[in-house]
């Protein structure tokens, strides 16, 4: 069985680590993180390999992954390259969402064959993680991207290659399906609970809307899926909001408002759009 070195064992590397463990893909040999107890830590979750106090201390493997923050790919890539650790045809690979394999360079130069495998998951809580990876979409690109695909699979993920140069728009995307969602969400409640709803009430009133509208923009489509006043073409209703809404709230509100206008587009009459968009950019009343 091939063996994988983790360099950098926080939430995302040491669950993907545990993962390929347990199914019995890869065997773990060296796990290196920013201290000992750290790696001792990442170890003892994984339940398997060895803490390495430092780079030079890490045994031979014919995998390596590398899950440190992605401010500090390139320089890991550059210290791993000039380590004389790598052997013609290793696979190095990292996991970041918003970076690509050219993060790697140093190491391609080195003989390595490079990519990158990033599972479109959350990874706050690694046990939790762990039980959610069967399934999960996992972005791959790179050279070595048919050995990740399989990679992938082991993990019961379902891996998909991205374009190349696309990994920052692909990142943006689950930024916007993931963070900005949260965002949507408080920004959401924000507004119940200036109409006098508690914080905890407006949460529970919000919830099964959402719910049922993710699901019915996932099952239907987003244009499917519209409703509510710009849909309708519902001028005053929308003035109304304006109105009334907190002033940190409208930005939000007129940005996501124009966004709205241009998926409804195909069922709006040409007058009632432009009037919704000068509306919602401020330069004019409804009528």
């Amino acid at each position: 069985m091939d063996s994988l070195n983790v360099i950098g064992a926080g939430k995302l590397g040491r669950t993907l680590a545990r993962a390929w463990h347990q199914a019995g893909t890869l065997a773990i040999g060296g796990v290196l993180c920013r201290t000992p107890a750290h790696a001792a830590d990442a170890v003892a979750f994984i339940g398997a390999g060895s803490a390495a106090a430092t780079l030079a201390s890490l045994p031979v493997a014919r995998w390596w992954l590398i899950a440190t923050p992605d401010d500090a790919i390139a320089e890991a890539a550059i210290q791993l390259a000039a380590s004389g650790l790598i052997r013609q045809g290793d696979v190095v690979f990292h996991a970041s969402g918003a970076l690509d394999a050219m993060v790697l360079h140093a190491l391609a130069m080195a003989g390595a064959s490079t990519g990158s495998l990033h599972p479109a998951l959350s990874f706050a809580e690694p046990s939790r993680a762990l039980l959610q990876l069967p399934g999960t979409p996992c972005a791959i690109e790179g050279a070595a991207a048919a050995e990740l695909e399989a990679l992938a699979a082991a993990l019961g993920g379902q891996p998909f290659r991205l374009a190349p140069g696309g990994k920052a728009c692909y990142h943006a995307a689950t930024v916007l399906a993931s963070n900005y969602l949260v965002a949507l969400t408080a920004l959401a409640a924000e507004a119940a609970t200036a109409a006098g709803l508690g914080e905890s009430q407006a949460l529970a009133m919000l919830a099964p809307l959402m719910r049922q509208t993710l699901d019915n923009a996932l099952t239907l489509g987003p244009s499917g899926a519209l409703t509510g006043p710009i849909a309708r073409g519902d001028v005053d209703t929308v003035a109304r909001h304006l109105a009334a809404l907190p002033p940190m709230l409208q930005p939000a509100y007129r940005v996501l408002g124009h966004a709205t206008v241009a998926l409804a587009a195909e069922r709006l009459q040409a007058d009632v759009a432009a009037r919704l968009d000068t509306l919602l950019a401020g330069t004019a009343s409804p009528r």
